[in-house]
């Protein structure tokens, strides 16, 4: 019986993010788990792979999480998916090379009010590479603020990556999200904008079954109130930017601080970005138009 590693054709995935060719600096043909491929292979994946939300916004749920599945879908279908479906693809890539991934989980808290504790519907790994003693947190699913790179797995480090700088830091309790009193703990995602640094998730180095991924995918893809079924969402990263679309809104943050803003006036408009911009075969996604249709009339 096959592994699930054995189910993720690997040189497929590297002609989906641009790196078959040996030739080029930095492109691994037959890559080893090292650091330099890690890099390579983050930075290739989130400029390649949409994140995007587009099937939970049309109705199907994002139930299927096996590497087959994920390979179909982000590799021969030219889609992207949400943290759940971005991270288990790349998770199964990892280990199909030799690298020790553990799979997390966190509470999204970018963008939201002091409040309860949110549910854990985010999907990240800790990353280890044979022989060294690092570690290193891989995200390529957080949508508008995904980093770039990969991040050593260090408290209170400020780091530098092609775009923002990002760290790691223990939860305060006396801040706007608290300690969850049930988790020992508890650690801060953050990326700095401007001087200010902003928390993104919460998390904890405990491992987290494939249970939990598919019950946070149903939750985030099935939920009245889930972001990915009340708009249509997708981002990407560029060589010198983030694109980011939500509904008919387009917004590029440059690295150097300049912000464009566009609204997109019709379907058509927005289906054209998402195939342009986005690299997402919009014909694959049965009723996007319609959807599209219908939250411009009432939007």
């Amino acid at each position: 019986m096959l592994a699930d590693t054995d189910l993720v054709d690997l040189g497929r995935y590297l002609r989906r993010i641009g790196l078959d060719d040996a030739t080029e600096p930095g492109r691994p043909a037959s890559p080893r788990p090292t650091f330099e491929t890690l890099s390579a292979l983050v930075t290739a994946h989130v400029r390649a792979i949409s994140f995007e939300g587009l099937d939970p916004y049309v109705g199907i749920p994002v139930a299927d999480l096996a590497p087959q599945a994920l390979q179909h879908k982000m590799i021969d279908r030219r889609r992207g998916g949400f943290c759940f479906e971005q991270n288990g693809l790349l998770a199964a890539v990892l280990e199909s090379i030799g690298y020790d991934v553990v799979p997390l989980a966190g509470r999204v808290v970018w963008m939201r009010d002091p409040g309860p504790m949110p549910a854990e519907t985010h999907k990240l790994l800790n990353v280890g590479i044979p022989g060294e003693s690092s570690r290193y947190i891989v995200d390529v699913g957080f949508g508008g603020c995904t980093p770039p790179n990969p991040l050593r797995f260090a408290l209170d480090e400020p780091q530098p990556t092609d775009l923002e700088e990002f760290r790691i830091v223990a939860v305060d309790p006396t801040g706007n999200h608290p300690l969850d009193p049930e988790v020992a703990g508890q650690l801060s995602m953050q990326v700095r904008i401007g001087d200010e640094w902003r928390p993104m998730y919460l998390f904890t180095p405990v491992p987290r079954p494939p249970i939990d991924s598919l019950v946070g995918s149903w939750f985030a893809s099935t939920y009245p109130g889930s972001r990915f079924v009340a708009g249509a969402t997708a981002a990407i990263v560029t060589e010198s930017s983030r694109l980011n679309l939500a509904g008919p809104q387009l917004t590029e943050h440059h690295r150097d601080g300049r912000t464009a803003k566009t609204t997109l006036g019709s379907v058509g408009e927005i289906l054209a970005v998402l195939d342009d911009r986005f690299g997402i075969d919009v014909d694959d996604c049965p009723g996007l138009a319609g959807r599209l249709a219908e939250s411009l009339l009432n939007g």
